[in-house]
């Protein structure tokens, strides 16, 4: 028997990481730089200039993805991840300007690993 229930809104995950890195020294400006290429290597986009955001298709999914931002982490700075459901990440309202924009349409393909 196979479990739909696993791809609903409460088991699809999005993590949020947040981050303020030193950028002082040029070894600062580099290690900021690429940690935000490690990132964006493991499927992050940029939703501000330190806030990335990631779907997984589930909470183990996700466990993986925050073992490597671990293992990235500059020596310097701090660095925050944000687990939260689909569900709860609907519910996100966002503003640009003073005009209310939707939330962007969640990834359409099913991940299969």
């Amino acid at each position: 028997m196979i479990e739909f229930n696993r791809l609903n809104a409460y088991h699809i995950m999005w993590l949020f990481v947040f981050f303020d890195l030193p950028t002082n020294t040029k070894k600062e400006r580099k290690a900021a730089a690429h940690f935000r290429k490690d990132l964006i290597q493991d499927g992050f986009t940029m939703m501000q200039y330190s806030v990335y955001v990631r779907h997984c298709a589930s909470k183990e999914s996700g466990d993986v993805h925050c073992k490597r931002i671990k293992n990235c982490v500059p020596e310097k700075g701090q660095v925050s991840i944000l687990a939260i459901t689909d569900k709860q990440y609907g519910m996100i309202t966002n503003f640009w300007g003073a005009k209310e924009k939707p939330l962007a349409e969640g990834p359409k393909q099913l991940e299969m690993f």
